[in-house]
């Protein structure tokens, strides 16, 4: 387990409620038969009704919570993508948008914000959320910020069908329950978590399903190590293949940290890519304090290439976070709104700029890959160093 400093300690509140989530997987695993696996554990923890982590109320993005999203940064990043969407949607003949995982609302806010200012209003704005509380700060910050377009909002429980717009997932797959392998010495077993005088322990045994066996073996072409954990994201490619389904023209943006599949299966990360964060602190332990961190995995952006393709998609374009951002102008974004006199309001907006951009920051760690159905014409910002040859 990595950590730089001890965590705090839960408030009362705070431990009574991870006690109460720890007793249902407990349970769960005691009707399992003594053992479960990774990805239900981390479905538990983050979803169950009422207790998982983004099910249950306390804060989880700002400097309140336990970590921070592009849009929570500067209103830049979501304004950039509104240039994105405006290229597909002067193509639509209906415009929707549909955002999955809307978290605090600000990115919703400021897209519709720029959409109105650039006179390319869609017709709704859906938004798929799957915690109640979020759902609840999302409609009290829209009927705040953007009250006279609050009726263009609509939550949805389900996806549309013959869905005609764009979709926007920014940071949605890493927070997916995710397989979790263990390769030793050309052996391949699934990590299972099981209770023990300790507590919560790992435990290894057979693969659950036959997929993993055969990204198994291309794993173990690609990293030829002898000892290594990988993470395998079977639920992020069957959302993207009913996005696929539900979709009949439009497009699909989903920005997230990641890599393509030779890099996400390298040598180097042979403790594979899962974090979880709590209070702004990254670790690698999700045995510890059940429902109250957040557990993550990368995207294999390759993977999520080959089930768009499979699906009816076209890949369109892959580019870093920065590229991406540069290229739905976020720098003429800030260049408009120098000049007003405010000084430290565009000292701040340089600041965003950097750690939206930089690649020490999250410029390069993060990707957009950008996905596209029944389009008579290509995007030209996503030619602006368009990486598809490494996916």
């Amino acid at each position: 387990m990595t950590r730089s400093k001890p965590f705090a300690q839960p408030n009362k509140f705070a431990q009574q409620h991870s006690d109460r989530l720890l007793a249902v997987i407990q349970q769960r695993i005691t009707d399992a038969g003594g053992k479960i696996r990774f990805s239900d554990y981390m479905q538990l923890c983050l979803y169950h009704p009422g207790l998982g982590y983004y099910s249950a109320g306390s804060q989880k993005l700002g400097s309140l919570g336990d970590f921070t999203t592009a849009p929570e940064i500067s209103p830049l990043f979501s304004q950039s993508l509104a240039k994105h969407i405006q290229d597909v949607s002067q193509q639509l003949t209906a415009f929707d948008l549909l955002e999955f995982g809307a978290g605090s609302g600000k990115m919703a806010v400021e897209i519709l914000r720029q959409l109105e200012k650039d006179q390319a209003l869609p017709t709704h704005y859906y938004i798929i959320e799957a915690s109640a509380d979020l759902q609840s700060r999302q409609r009290q910050l829209i009927n705040t910020d953007i009250p006279h377009l609050a009726d263009k909002l609509v939550w949805l429980t389900a996806l549309p069908t013959n869905f005609i717009g764009i979709i926007v997932a920014n940071e949605v797959c890493d927070a997916m329950p995710c397989h979790r392998l263990h390769i030793k010495q050309g052996q391949v077993h699934e990590c299972y978590v099981t209770t023990g005088e300790a507590g919560l322990q790992w435990t290894e045994t057979a693969l659950s399903d036959p997929e993993l066996e055969a990204r198994s073996t291309v794993i173990q072409h690609i990293n030829g190590g002898d000892d290594y954990y990988a993470e395998i994201n079977l639920a992020a490619e069957a959302w993207l293949t009913s996005l696929a389904d539900c979709l009949h023209q439009g497009a699909l943006f989903i920005i997230d940290y990641g890599h393509c599949r030779d890099s996400y299966y390298h040598p180097q990360r042979q403790q594979g890519t899962m974090m979880c964060y709590y209070q702004h602190q990254g670790h690698d332990d999700p045995l510890i304090l059940t429902g109250l961190q957040d557990i993550t995995s990368h995207v294999d952006f390759t993977a999520l290439a080959e089930t768009a393709l499979a699906a009816g998609l076209d890949v369109e374009g892959f580019q870093s976070q920065a590229d991406f951002l540069l290229a739905g102008g976020i720098t003429e974004l800030i260049q408009a709104s120098e000049g007003m006199g405010d000084a430290f309001a565009e000292l701040q907006q340089k600041t965003a700029l950097k750690r939206l951009t930089l690649p020490s920051e999250m410029g390069e760690s993060f990707k957009a890959l950008t996905l596209t159905k029944n389009l008579p014409t290509l995007l030209p910002r996503l030619q602006l160093a368009d990486r598809r040859y490494s996916l």
